[in-house]
């Protein structure tokens, strides 16, 4: 219940938003789209648990892949991010030390947005891949 009143209130939907957009809406992008599709796959691996297994066994693969290039593309980006600030830290100079954290910062926002891509969907595979066994 006080998970169901944290995610629905506002100040949190707009933080995530206000980072998302920190982060780089391409990466980003990515991200989500993966995140959105593994929890897809999980959905349908679930429904056919004890109808089709086969089937099910193939969108948990696909989901654990999925996860995989959420985490891929948030390194990425982390990566890209960082060579971004230190190029313009190259061209400023001399950088103040608030300055830097704040480039650190966005730059390890695609980091965790694609371990939260991760470790999410693969609570599912795990859950599922018992299921599976029974």
């Amino acid at each position: 219940m006080i998970a169901l009143l944290i995610l629905t209130n506002g100040n949190f939907l707009s933080e995530l938003g206000k980072r998302f957009n920190e982060g780089g809406p391409f990466f980003m992008s990515l991200i989500l789209i993966c995140f959105i599709l593994a929890l897809a796959c999980i959905v349908l691996a679930f429904f056919n648990v004890k109808k089709n297994v086969s089937k099910s066994k193939k969108m948990t693969a696909l989901a654990s892949d999925i996860s995989i290039l959420g985490l891929v593309f948030g390194l990425l980006g982390s990566i890209i991010g960082m060579i971004m600030a230190f190029d313009a830290i190259e061209a400023l100079g001399d950088v103040s030390q608030g300055m830097m954290a704040s480039g650190l910062k966005v730059a390890f926002l695609t980091t965790v947005f694609g371990c939260v891509t991760f470790i999410l969907p693969r609570i599912g595979i795990i859950i599922l891949k018992t299921l599976q066994k029974a």
